[in-house]
């Protein structure tokens, strides 16, 4: 390590130590009771002496959650007009003035009011930590970002409302609430979860045994993914090992890119590296010939692989194969991550000799291919 980096590292230390420490407990769906747990560790922390104050929390009218609401100091909402209706939100600015030790904020992944700081509550903690308050927060599974596709595929909806996977990667501590499909199902029949009506509705959506399996299988994958990473960020690094670095490499469609960069991402987190990616401009892609809508994908698709961690990389070039393997040596790149190739009647001929070209050259030069359907 030269001078430069030892002072940077040393300053990266006294930054960590003056932030404040961060929890997340993570659910695999709604009512598995981690706002309960929170305030319950609340109650714990008040007894201690610790300066604990809740900074916003939801209990969607379940019982036992409200009575844990009592005798915990609560940091008012603020409060605003918003398309004619009144709405609260968490007061980010008086928790930054009142400066408790710990703050609670529930509903992590929620979308502030526009007018508001930030545009994610997410991004209220990370201003709260780096203020040196500690936050303990919580999340369901579905709202990681990088797991979007996945949880598409198990309840056939998109959710709106998503984190970073660097939101968890910055968690002092993720706790995951582990309930099994009997209980949650049980405790949703009971009125635990939400209002009579919305049972029924429930249990033949969301609620659904595979549904509810499934999205416990991603939640305990995920908890075990971040104590793995903090075990090896614990232990040296083995020069021995292959240092794995991952491009993704994206066109300006819509919807396959974003599949492309959340696989790398997920990559990177597993393999604790970096990853990169890239878009070729070609001349038929030039500023003054791409549609309108194609330059909204890319931006979405640039603004995605930045929130999940990753380095965007723009080449002017006529030739996407080259590009590649450029990028490919100059970023000492392991495994490159491409969409399914759309080989249209007119051009499968240049198609199949540029995939052709790309293959041979990545395979030369000893580097992985994954192919995203």
């Amino acid at each position: 390590m030269n001078r430069e980096e030892s002072v940077q590292h040393f300053l990266n230390l006294l930054k960590k130590s003056r932030r404040g420490n961060f929890k997340v407990y993570i659910g695999m769906i709604a009512g598995v009771g981690k706002s309960y747990r929170m305030l319950s560790e609340a109650h714990e922390l008040l007894r201690s002496g610790i300066d604990v104050r809740i900074g916003y929390i939801e209990t969607h009218g379940r019982i036992g959650t409200e009575a844990l609401v009592g005798g915990l100091p609560l940091i008012p909402r603020r409060k605003s007009f918003y398309k004619g209706k009144e709405v609260e939100e968490m007061d980010l600015d008086a928790i930054l003035n009142i400066h408790p030790e710990v703050v609670i904020v529930d509903e992590l992944a929620h979308t502030n009011i526009e007018g508001s700081k930030n545009e994610k509550r997410w991004q209220d903690v990370m201003d709260i930590l780096e203020a040196g308050i500690s936050v303990i927060t919580a999340v369901n599974i579905q709202h990681l970002e990088g797991l979007n596709e996945e949880v598409q595929d198990i309840a056939g909806i998109e959710v709106k409302e998503r984190i970073p996977d660097s939101v968890l990667e910055q968690a002092d501590e993720v706790v995951n609430i582990d309930l099994t499909a009997d209980e949650l199902v049980a405790r949703l029949k009971a009125g635990k979860i939400y209002k009579p009506e919305k049972v029924q509705t429930a249990l033949n959506n969301f609620f659904k045994s595979e549904n509810i399996l499934q999205l416990r299988e991603l939640a305990l994958k995920e908890v075990a993914l971040r104590v793995e990473k903090k075990v090896e960020n614990s232990v040296p690094v083995n020069t021995g090992v292959r240092h794995e670095r991952f491009l993704a490499c994206i066109s300006s469609h819509e919807k396959t890119p974003r599949k492309v960069i959340r696989k790398a991402a997920r990559l990177a987190t597993r393999y604790n590296s970096k990853f990169y990616v890239l878009y070729v401009q070609t001349p038929r892609e030039s500023i003054d010939r791409i549609p309108l809508a194609n330059q909204r994908y890319l931006s979405n698709h640039f603004k995605l692989a930045t929130e999940l961690g990753g380095e965007v990389i723009r080449i002017q070039s006529g030739s996407i194969p080259k590009s590649i393997v450029r990028v490919c040596k100059e970023k000492q790149i392991s495994t490159v991550c491409v969409g399914k190739p759309l080989f249209s009647l007119r051009s499968v001929l240049l198609s199949v000799f540029q995939y052709r070209t790309l293959l041979n050259s990545l395979s030369q030069l000893n580097i992985d291919l994954i192919i995203i359907a």
